[in-house]
């Protein structure tokens, strides 16, 4: 199979990925930091970056957009969970794609969070005040965890399941 071939499945399954962030879903269980790992794994850094970011500004434009500091932080998140693919593109296990899935949702957590703490009047300014952000954001946490462990699984499998399939009809073809 092509590598032109190979792009053309992964971002295709990116797309789809994407357009799950428009139907209904519980809060934070998005296929987004999933996608920006999938694709800093499987894609160049040009498309790699860009596909992510762009599935979140579209979903932005119809879900609404919110503070720019957020906002700057959440696609900030997305860059390094991208940046956590490219580093897993030559390490692809289970194990380090939940590593992986696991290591972008706690950086999302804590750079968002901190987002939240420092530009907005909702928490004193304090350590104590860092603490109560960090801990009311825990339910949403939760399923920021389930989604991209979930996502991750997904998007992985499928494109793997994709290139096994493909290599198991090319072989017997060559058998004919």
């Amino acid at each position: 199979m092509s590598n032109r071939t190979k792009i053309l499945i992964a971002a295709v399954i990116i797309s789809l990925a994407a357009a799950t962030r428009l139907i209904d879903h519980p809060w934070n269980f998005t296929p987004i930091a999933a996608m920006a790992i999938f694709a800093g794994c499987y894609l160049g850094k040009k498309w790699g970056i860009i596909l992510p970011l762009a599935a979140m500004l579209i979903g932005d434009y119809f879900i609404g957009f919110y503070s720019w500091q957020v906002m700057v932080s959440v696609y900030a998140s997305m860059a390094l969970a991208f940046g956590i693919g490219w580093y897993l593109k030559s390490r692809k296990t289970w194990y380090n794609v939940g590593l992986a899935s696991l290591s972008s949702s706690i950086a999302f957590f804590l750079i968002t969070n901190f987002s939240v703490w420092a530009f907005f009047s909702w928490y004193p300014h304090t350590f104590a005040g860092l603490l109560n952000c960090f801990t009311l954001a825990l339910p949403f946490f939760r399923n920021t965890l389930a989604g991209d462990l979930f996502y991750s699984g997904v998007l992985f499998g499928v494109y793997e399941l994709v290139l096994f399939w493909a290599a198991r009809r090319e072989a017997a073809k060559e058998l004919v």
